[in-house]
């Protein structure tokens, strides 16, 4: 069950942490055991965290960091509540299109922050946790990064707008060999299709990734959030109305039989045999 109405963070619980220092909103995804794998309650504290960062004017620039060798390695298949139920299956496909509408609101409060949001991405960075990173503002990787949008390999739509953002930087032609493929991509190749702004050597991106974003905040508030709402205006124009297409793409291939076989073939080690149903 998805918690929609809590606002605390128990003990033990964390998915992300928020420092604020210097000027910056420091937020880390502090799972690194799970290689900072997401789930539903990420999803909420995402939302919570984008709450606080908002009214702070002590927070001038986002810095979005993992802690371990992954940034994100994409969806915790083993997190409490990771289905959605239904008496039917057209009332899962309804609860699974309103679960991602409330994905969507939180992942929207994230992504459209007044404040600019710089992405430090190191290792993994597939399914969710590329959609996340192609949620900010600016993006710089390690060298050893790897980008990834498996879900079709699994039976499922991507659910987040990833491939609407690498349409939107790299073209849709690009955006549809990636998602369609699930094939991954190294740090240059992303660099290549733009939707990465710096690479860097794995033990410059800390240092690296900071100095960008303390640029950021040394510069006029207004003024850098007037630049990052102008420049969003013009470049998501079309993504509300695309976005709602997602999620009731989501719901449709999370309660299909094609999205069992996907996780199951894939908890087997072997090749799913998907027959469209």
């Amino acid at each position: 069950m998805i918690d929609t109405i809590g606002t605390d963070i128990p003990d033990g619980e964390e998915r992300l942490r928020l420092d604020v220092e210097d000027g910056l909103g420091i937020l880390t995804l502090c799972r690194p055991r799970k290689l900072n794998a997401w789930s539903w309650e990420s999803t909420r504290q995402l939302g919570l965290f984008a709450d606080r960062i908002r009214f702070d004017d002590s927070i001038r620039a986002v810095l979005l960091r993992a802690e371990g060798r992954a940034f994100c390695a994409g969806i915790d298949i083993t997190a409490p509540g990771g289905a959605i139920t239904g008496r039917s299956g057209a009332e899962r496909a309804r609860n699974y299109y309103e679960a991602m509408r409330w994905v969507h609101e939180r992942f929207r409060a994230f992504a459209e922050l007044p404040q600019p949001v710089v992405a430090a991405v190191q290792g993994y960075c597939l399914g969710f946790g590329f959609e996340l990173a192609l949620m900010a503002d600016v993006r710089i990787a390690a060298d050893d990064a790897v980008f990834a949008l498996p879900e079709a390999r699994l039976g499922v739509a991507v659910d987040a707008g990833g491939d609407l953002r690498i349409a939107r930087e790299a073209g849709a032609g690009w955006a549809k060999l990636l998602a369609l493929t699930g094939r991954r991509v190294d740090a240059p190749t992303a660099e290549r299709l733009r939707l990465l702004q710096q690479v860097v050597p794995v033990a410059e991106l800390a240092k690296s990734a900071r100095a960008v974003s303390a640029e950021i905040a040394a510069n006029a508030p207004l003024a850098v959030q007037g630049i990052k709402r102008g420049i969003d205006a013009y470049a998501d124009t079309g993504m509300a109305g695309a976005l709602d297409r997602v999620a009731m793409n989501a719901a449709i291939t999370l309660t299909s039989e094609d999205s069992r076989e996907g996780y199951g073939a894939k908890a087997a080690g072997r090749a799913p045999a998907f027959e469209g149903k």
